[in-house]
């Protein structure tokens, strides 16, 4: 699949097109609009042309899109039908939150395991998944081909783990400790600051 440059929010609204693709029948629809998709989903018109055209071009004049190729690409796109793993370093609250959470199915994602130092964490299971010992985070990161790394914990860790991460296959690193990384050339860095996204939503309601 060739590189796209896929919005943000364009790329949020992909799993909500697709469940509807995906519950109609296809026996009776075989073609499918932007329009006919924009009203069943409450959404402007023109916004769902732009979000499809972004990642399957533009749908055939008074015929629009074939449903089941338009299913298809969708779930390319999303990588619902090659799953890619991810493992949370650090089971604190936040780290506990997103490994709990469900969501990240619908683009193509599992947070398969989660690791941290503290052995008064690790073994807990408290909502079906295990928490591992930090020791094991190289071990089953290769013998499972986790590519993508999340990390929860404190500034002063967040470099060292940063580091086991990328020595050990992982090419992408979400961080949510409040610091700046070094990665290693080809390495994908994603930085998450949760006060600098809530001081920003305060000051657009201020500015309203």
């Amino acid at each position: 699949m060739k590189q796209m440059n896929v919005m943000r929010a364009t790329l949020g609204r992909l799993p909500v097109y697709l469940e509807y693709l995906k519950s109609l029948d296809l026996s009776v629809n075989e073609n499918i609009s932007a329009t006919i998709i924009a009203k069943a989903l409450g959404l402007g018109e023109v916004q769902v042309r732009k979000d499809l055209s972004a990642v399957s071009g533009a749908g055939r004049p008074k015929l629009g899109y074939k449903t089941k190729a338009l299913i298809k690409r969708l779930e390319d796109v999303l990588g619902r039908k090659k799953v890619t793993k991810a493992v949370i370093v650090g089971a604190g609250k936040l780290g506990k939150a997103l490994y709990a959470y469900g969501g990240f199915g619908n683009y193509g994602l599992e947070v398969a395991a989660a690791f941290d130092s503290n052995s008064e964490i690790t073994g807990a299971a408290d909502f079906g998944k295990e928490v591992l010992p930090l020791s094991k985070l190289e071990e089953y990161c290769i013998e499972n081909g986790v590519k993508i790394g999340i990390i929860t914990v404190p500034a002063h860790a967040a470099q060292d783990i940063c580091n086991r991460m990328t020595s050990c296959g992982i090419t992408a690193i979400w961080n949510f400790a409040p610091c700046q990384l070094c990665v290693p050339e080809g390495i994908t860095l994603q930085n998450e600051n949760l006060a600098l996204s809530l001081a920003h939503l305060k000051l657009q309601m201020d500015c309203q």
